[in-house]
């Protein structure tokens, strides 16, 4: 494969679990990733959504790198209008000294998602156009530069050289591209925007400490199985719950695929569901090998984080596996997954 492999997940709840079981999934995950050699595991951030357990990405990036031993590990992303870069910066910090030439610093520019949760976050829409000089003085304080507050030190962070990344909504491709950084864009199912972005992005790239040339990380859905049929299915609650959250204003928990033909929808709800289901790279290994070179061909991509969700985490895990087969990645030295799996029942088991 011509691009680099790596996951984003974005710790799902399902219906009938809870938080906990989400992000203990996640953890397994990434267990399981390193070992199918895929190149670095990030999470997500978002607030007061009752289907997505991940509020505190860099608390679970720490869980993640403790979990593993060799994946690169960071977040897709940090939401910079939602902190302050000081406490950003030091959050990363100790993340690099703990785990070190293991950590990425995903950064993007979105707020809540709600007015609700804007109002308790203590950030407004607003805040989002102050994205490039938030980015500026969060990478200030690693390189020791930053002037705004006279004697402050962000530490363990000054001097340590945690790569970051742009997550590009909107204006993000341009502000990347001026400040040097390598450029997250998706996803997969909208490309003429993706496109337009990553020309964007690397006509106006200037070179910096962080990058000497442009990078290009694609996200998008990547769903792999025995069959066409099969591989759809696993779309199918995802782009439910997005339909429903298009449609109620809040993101539900992921329901069970053979769940969704029973639900009654709207004729909106209906059109949101179905454009859901177009666009994701799906298919057999065999389609999927293809479709991804089509993929890596047209955007020149660096990197694709692929960032797949279902209801069947069993089926989810034999995706990602199918996927590192048919990519060549080379598994991390280690027990296997079964393996780690088995060890990891016998000690829930032993209390």
């Amino acid at each position: 494969m011509p691009l680099r492999l790596s996951v984003l997940d974005r710790s799902r709840i399902r219906e009938g679990g809870d938080a906990a079981g989400a992000l203990r999934d996640t953890v397994g995950l990434a267990r399981d990733a390193e070992a199918w050699g895929f190149h670095r595991f990030w999470v997500s951030e978002h607030h007061g959504v009752p289907g997505v357990a991940g509020s505190a990405p860099t608390v679970l990036a720490a869980a993640v790198a403790g979990a593993t031993s060799s994946i690169r590990v960071g977040t897709g992303g940090v939401m910079l209008p939602n902190h302050r870069p000081l406490v950003v910066a030091e959050q990363f910090g100790v993340l690099e000294a703990l785990f070190p030439g293991r950590i990425d610093m995903g950064v993007g520019r979105s707020v809540g998602f709600t007015d609700g949760v804007r109002r308790a976050l203590g950030h407004g829409k607003e805040e989002a156009e102050d994205f490039a000089e938030r980015l500026n003085e969060l990478l200030g304080w690693f390189r020791g530069t930053q002037g705004a507050h006279p004697g402050v030190r962000a530490l363990p962070s000054e001097g340590l050289r945690v790569p970051p990344f742009v997550l590009a909504t909107g204006a993000g491709a341009g502000i990347a591209a001026a400040a040097g950084l390598p450029l997250v864009i998706g996803d997969l199912s909208g490309r003429a925007k993706v496109l337009e972005a990553i020309d964007q992005y690397r006509s106006g790239f200037r070179p910096s400490v962080w990058a000497g040339e442009p990078y290009v990380v694609v996200a998008g859905t990547v769903a792999v199985a025995g069959t066409q049929e099969e591989a759809a299915r696993l779309l199918v609650p995802e782009s439910w719950s997005m339909a429903y959250a298009r449609t109620h204003g809040t993101f539900p928990p992921l329901p069970p695929a053979e769940a969704v033909a029973d639900r009654p929808m709207t004729a909106r709800q209906r059109e949101f569901f179905e454009a859901g289901l177009r666009g994701h790279v799906h298919g057999t290994e065999d389609r999927v090998r293809a479709e991804l070179a089509e993929v890596a061909a047209l955007t020149g991509a660096d990197e694709l984080l692929v960032t797949t969700s279902t209801y069947d985490r069993a089926a989810l895990r034999d995706s990602y596996r199918r996927l590192a087969r048919l990519a060549g990645l080379r598994p991390a030295a280690g027990p296997a997954p079964a393996a780690r799996e088995a060890s990891r029942a016998r000690d829930r088991a032993a209390g």
